[in-house]
């Protein structure tokens, strides 16, 4: 479990995070929801320590992350696997290199190691035979999938997705959606998604945590998002579903 406690963040005098606390569960996909500039990013970026917060701590599993030194800060990242928005794989190295990458920065396994382990992630995430290719001969879809192979290869205990299914089709997307919960639940990941995809809340939110104007202002899971009568909450959801489907 992560957990913030009542955590703020300030830039050049703005206040973006007021004493947001939330719980982040394990076995679940935790997804962050809100408007742009509402403070979800900033969230995220002080969950993973990109971003240090001002007051209040942050918690991994009981360990207090946001009090720790550089080499103890490490140590966690180490348990962290990224999704990052749009995937953000090495352009100049093939599949292969990319899934085995962390392992080449955190591991001393050999060669076969890392091989063995980056095609059990390849298949894992149903790519077989890709091993060679380059991001550039793969479509937007199987760049996402080679990511998250890329972000499971160190058996991550947390997995932090950024606006995973920006810049993909619905059918596409979905299938990127149902990969995350699966993963999450068949390792008992602690997952927490950044998104303003409603599909993917509709979907996959287990547990559903919308901020607004720097504050948590609500909380619930896919079940029981669409019938709360909070209006800010209200007001982004179905402004949301609606700007989808002009979209599509």
């Amino acid at each position: 479990m992560i957990e913030a406690v009542s955590i703020s963040k300030a830039f050049s005098g703005h206040l973006v995070l007021d004493q947001v606390s939330v719980k982040f569960e394990k076995g679940k996909t935790n997804l962050i929801i809100g408007q742009s500039g509402s403070g979800k990013t900033v969230l995220m970026k002080c969950l993973v320590g990109l971003f240090e917060v001002d007051k209040g701590q942050i918690l991994y599993d009981g360990r207090v992350f946001s009090k720790m030194s550089y080499s103890e800060m490490k140590i966690i990242r180490q348990e962290i696997g990224m999704l990052f928005q749009g995937g953000a794989l090495f352009d100049s190295m093939d599949v292969e290199q990319n899934v085995v990458f962390p392992l080449s920065m955190f591991t001393n396994q050999t060669p076969e190691e890392k091989r063995d382990r980056a095609n059990f992630c390849l298949s894992r995430v149903n790519l077989q035979n890709v091993n060679k290719l380059l991001p550039s001969e793969l479509s937007g879809g199987m760049k996402k999938r080679v990511a998250i192979a890329r972000a499971i290869a160190m058996n991550p205990r947390y997995l932090f997705c950024d606006e995973p299914n920006s810049g993909l089709d619905p059918i596409t997307a979905n299938l990127i959606d149902n990969l995350i919960s699966e993963i999450t639940q068949e390792y008992n990941i602690t997952t927490v998604v950044n998104t303003h995809d409603m599909n993917s809340v509709l979907e996959i939110g287990d547990k559903i945590s919308f901020i607004h104007n720097g504050k948590l202002w609500w909380e619930g899971n896919s079940d029981t998002i669409l019938e709360s009568d909070n209006k800010e909450l209200n007001d982004f959801v179905f402004a949301t579903k609606l700007t989808r489907r002009l979209k599509v």
